[in-house]
């Protein structure tokens, strides 16, 4: 606690001693002569990402023998006796809660910091 407010004291401290340096108006020349921001272009950027995305699932739905795998899993999912069934999901279940709290916890940590 006492290291915290250490921390904002001297912040406070350097911020407090920062003197403007004069510089004749050359911050703003400089500035002025620079050449406007360009546009950003998110919607090009999505789009092509999207397309990459679908081109890919594609890809490995073909490579995957058209997701044969898939049928073939819950073939085998279905010959599992029914508390097999019922354990794997009560521990996938688990699993996903610890994983959530853990990252609810740590974007918490960061968002006090």
């Amino acid at each position: 606690m006492n290291g915290v407010n250490q921390e904002d004291l001297l912040d406070r401290q350097l911020r407090e001693a920062a003197l403007y340096i004069d510089d004749a108006g050359f911050t703003a020349r400089v500035l002025r002569k620079l050449p406007p921001p360009s546009p950003r272009r998110e919607s090009q950027r999505a789009i092509i990402m999207i397309g990459i995305t679908l081109l890919a699932s594609l890809l490995a739905y073909f490579i995957s023998d058209s997701g044969r795998f898939i049928a073939v899993a819950l073939e085998r999912l279905s010959i599992l006796p029914m508390l097999w069934v019922f354990a794997l999901a009560l521990t996938t279940g688990v699993l996903m809660t610890a994983a959530g709290l853990a990252a609810a916890l740590n974007k918490s940590g960061e968002l006090q910091s």
